[in-house]
């Protein structure tokens, strides 16, 4: 990825800079790009409430970048680090804190401005409308975390909120999971191949399958994720996304305007919620003992794992089923993207491909081969290319953080979502929620540590299909 020049010389302003996020992905992104050479004129403004001193906020950062950064560790190079970053003690909530944070900027000298929003989305107005105070941040770039609204009408008054102080190309929203290199790969492994180009399609492909599988359960994250479920929290923002990418149409330049036409293009083409059979559509499911996790309701309806069998109706994709699960507490922790194609032979095992997101990032490629000797029987093979297994490769491989901060420093909104995509998925999930309330649909009950519910795999086995377990 190209690095800023001295030219280019930027101050990172980092509003909940003594949260989780922070501490675990921002900081040592930020250190990521620093040791690699990627910044070179930058600031880091840490805004947080408590009363730390500059070297009382790098003794606790250092414990948290030695943990979780990616390049190694040197004491030099964190000092040196520590030089360009500064902590600023504010209360954001309060208007009136804004024009001292604007005399902070004029007196060392930042103009160029990158806003990081790691707080509750209750926060964005006021954070917002507290910038106005800051002239130079009317040209700055504003960076967002999700979950961006709780609904589409949420959503909506979110986004007339922020675009009401910047407009619309200032406003970046992270999705973390569009910045994993597998995820980007995916565009290179479908359009740089022709053995898979050519048959990306309907009349090759029998159906797709996307799995994020988490082993963990709700954790410290109770109260939000009550009010959320796997649904709004997984389904409606990274795996709609990975969707869009997976089915989207071959683009006619390498612009990020038509990546995100592509994209927006898939997801307007979903077979309408009200035309599905819910019962042959979604399953939700609850992880036995999630009503006892701290801060949820002790008659919580709210799904902790979510199957889906959608539809893409447009001529690529007519009649080619998409599987979607994702769920908490489950066996495994797992991300991948699996494209099961037609059998040749009702006997034949189908060829599968499976894009493995994480925790092993790679390409698994299954096909058919004669058996050794004089037999004729036909048996699978299969090619399985781990990237993730080489030291050099995950040295050198950018964290999903590193890559989507530096774009956003770069001006570089190709791998981010953009609104018009959100609302379109909030639309969505909306209206198939809407529906599982007012049918009734029931929510299941699973056992921590088991693949999900029976009724997931049973809503595959109606049409002759299963979840794609790689032994």
């Amino acid at each position: 990825m190209e690095a800023l020049t001295k030219n280019h010389s930027y101050t990172f302003t980092i509003f909940g800079g003594t949260g989780d996020l922070t501490y675990r992905k921002l900081l040592p992104a930020l250190y990521n790009l620093f040791v690699s050479k990627q910044l070179i004129a930058f600031q880091i403004v840490i805004i947080g409430r408590r009363n730390y001193q500059h070297d009382e906020y790098c003794e606790i950062a250092n414990g948290w970048i030695r943990q979780f950064v990616r390049l190694p560790y040197n004491d030099d190079s964190f000092r040196e680090f520590c030089e360009h970053l500064y902590y600023y003690q504010m209360d954001f909530t309060q208007e009136a804190a804004y024009a001292d944070l604007h005399a902070f900027y004029s007196a060392h000298n930042m103009h160029e401005h990158i806003f990081y929003f790691a707080v509750a989305p209750r926060f964005f107005e006021l954070i917002a409308k507290g910038l106005t105070h800051v002239p130079d941040a009317r040209q700055g770039r504003v960076v967002i975390e999700k979950p961006f609204g709780k609904d589409l009408a949420s959503a909506r008054e979110l986004n007339a909120q922020l675009e009401a102080f910047f407009a619309p190309d200032q406003i970046y929203h992270i999705d973390h999971y569009l910045g994993k290199e597998m995820v980007r790969n995916i565009q290179t492994i479908r359009f740089m191949n022709p053995i898979f180009a050519n048959i990306w399609n309907h009349d090759y492909i029998e159906n797709i399958q996307i799995s994020a599988m988490e082993e963990v359960g709700v954790e410290t994250r109770g109260s939000y994720y009550d009010q959320s479920g796997a649904l709004k929290d997984m389904v409606q923002n990274h795996l709609f996304q990975i969707l869009s990418i997976v089915a989207m149409e071959p683009m006619r330049d390498n612009s990020r305007e038509e990546m995100h036409r592509c994209q927006l293009d898939a997801l307007k083409h979903l077979r309408k919620a009200s035309a599905l059979k819910l019962e042959d559509t979604l399953i939700l499911a609850q992880y036995d003992g999630y009503l006892k996790e701290k801060d949820v309701a002790a008659d919580s309806k709210t799904e902790t794992y979510a199957a889906l069998r959608l539809f893409i109706d447009n001529e690529r994709w007519q009649g080619t089923p998409f599987y979607i699960r994702t769920g908490k507490k489950l066996d495994r922790r797992e991300m991948e993207i699996i494209i099961t194609f037609k059998r040749p032979l009702p006997t034949a095992d189908p060829n599968i491909l499976i894009i493995k997101i994480q925790p092993t990032e790679g390409v698994y490629v299954r096909f058919n081969i004669k058996k050794p000797g004089n037999s004729e029987e036909i048996v699978p093979a299969s090619m399985d290319f781990c990237q993730s297994c080489q030291e050099i490769n995950r040295i050198n491989t950018p964290e999903a953080y590193e890559r989507l901060l530096m774009a956003v420093a770069l001006g570089d909104a190709s791998w981010f979502s953009q609104w018009d995509q959100i609302e379109t998925s909030w639309e969505y999930v909306d209206q198939l929620k809407q529906r599982a309330i007012n049918e009734f649909l029931p929510i299941h009950v699973y056992q921590p540590g088991s693949e999900g519910p029976n009724e997931a795999a049973a809503l595959l086995a109606k049409q002759g299909h299963e979840w794609f377990n790689q032994e």
